[in-house]
């Protein structure tokens, strides 16, 4: 037998399973299975039959042994044994039994305590490495709290969430935000990845679930399930819309998220920057569901124009001087309120319907918000293009800019886009 350790290894093993969460077995498993391909090394063979590591935990020691069948006539010397060289071994034997010869090699003990060493340092890696992927794949999906490291040379954030360092790309960022270090902050955990290291994860600072979160925290009839959440349309630091609905008839929806004297919408606000939140009162009617999506903006009337498993359209009419406010900067209002009703919405003015109806003209929008690029506030984890930049993360390699183009940049685009039409 050969001494791997000092004293008694239970003890050992009880705190690797407490601090780490590897189980005793499976070190104890690991750690002989390691010595008898030491053996099988220093021996040069790849095959053995009968061979094992037996490990006396009481006395730290380790040595490697084959089974030799007991018989009366020895015919093959490496797995079998004659009945009188057992007796010397256990008298207690009889033919057809089996007994344990060690057989550890002279200045086998440098070999296998590197062994058991290699052993143990992959085994409580991978505990690690398991724990931190477990606990972070019950959070995928979820707000956390985190502290600013630092920002790369890509501009990405590194935020600590723990026992690891998560990623912020560029994309995930509120444009305009800076990012200080030392800084505390709340994060959506975007993905989560198994390496051959610690797992990686991505998080979002841009995300529309943020603020599904940040509600469900602040509004505690969302969280008892009297307040419904139905949607969410977001363009990060500038604006979200958010549809309520109250399955109580005595709760307004509306109020509820707003809070006493606006403490609860307030709160909101400032964890989101002063970014513009409009809590819009849900509703089956889809008519009334646009004219609540369009608020502020003051509406005359919604034509619906299609309303199919395909299309759903809606011509909506609102007096001259609430145009600009319906459409709103950009195109964000009708923008934002498209993509949180999913109806396809067209706004003119009263004079401009009256003019169109006088001239015999059809209807044409106003506003081409479809041309917008979709992937500014829909649902990342839907979206393939970023699936594809978090592995271009995940796997450390380098980013294009233009695959992390910033929201102002977004805007630019969508306003040359309204100038030429």
């Amino acid at each position: 037998m050969i001494k791997i350790g000092a004293g008694n290894l239970n003890e050992v093993f009880e705190e690797l399973e407490r601090e780490k969460g590897i189980s005793r077995d499976v070190i104890i498993s690991s750690l002989c299975d390691a010595m008898v391909a030491a053996y099988k090394k220093h021996l040069r063979v790849k095959e053995l039959t009968n061979v094992e590591a037996i490990l006396d935990e009481q006395g730290g020691e380790i040595g490697i042994f084959k089974g030799k069948t007991v018989v009366k006539k020895v015919e093959d010397p490496e797995n079998e044994i004659s009945l009188k060289e057992a007796k010397e071994i256990d008298e207690d034997v009889e033919l057809g039994d089996e007994v344990k010869l060690e057989v550890t090699p002279e200045q086998f003990g440098r070999i296998a305590a590197q062994a058991a060493n290699q052993v143990l340092v992959q085994r409580i890696r991978e505990a690690e490495r398991n724990l931190v992927l477990n606990e972070f794949l019950d959070k995928k999906g979820t707000l956390i709290t985190g502290i600013i490291q630092k920002v790369d040379d890509r501009r990405n954030v590194i935020v600590n969430i723990g026992k690891i360092d998560a990623i912020m790309p560029r994309k995930e960022q509120i444009p305009g935000e800076y990012y200080k270090p030392g800084n505390r902050i709340r994060v959506f955990v975007l993905n989560v990845k198994e390496t051959t290291r610690l797992p990686q994860v991505i998080v979002s600072h841009a995300h529309p679930e943020i603020v599904r979160e940040l509600f469900e925290l602040e509004v505690p009839e969302i969280e008892d399930n009297i307040v419904e959440i139905k949607s969410i349309s977001r363009e990060a630091g500038y604006r979200t819309k958010i549809a309520v609905w109250s399955n109580d008839p005595e709760v307004d929806s509306v109020g509820a998220c707003i809070g006493p004297r606006g403490s609860r919408i307030q709160t909101i606000v400032g964890e989101l920057k002063n970014e513009k939140i409009d809590i819009v009162r849900y509703s089956l009617d889809p008519v009334e569901y646009i004219v609540n999506a369009l608020s502020p903006a003051r509406v005359v009337s919604v034509d619906i124009m299609a309303d199919d498993e395909e299309n759903h359209e809606a011509l909506v009419v609102v007096p001259d001087d609430q145009l600009s406010l319906a459409i709103g900067r950009e195109g964000q209002n009708v923008r934002l309120a498209h993509k949180l009703t999913n109806w396809k919405i067209d706004i003119k003015s009263a004079s401009q319907m009256e003019r169109a109806e006088a001239e015999g003209q059809g209807y044409t929008s106003e506003v081409n918000y479809e041309e917008e690029p979709e992937n500014e506030v829909e649902d990342i984890m839907n979206s393939e293009e970023l699936q594809q930049e978090i592995e271009e993360e995940m796997n450390q390699s380098a980013v294009d800019e233009e695959d992390f183009a910033t929201e102002e940049e977004v805007a630019e685009e969508s306003s040359e886009d309204e100038a030429e039409e």
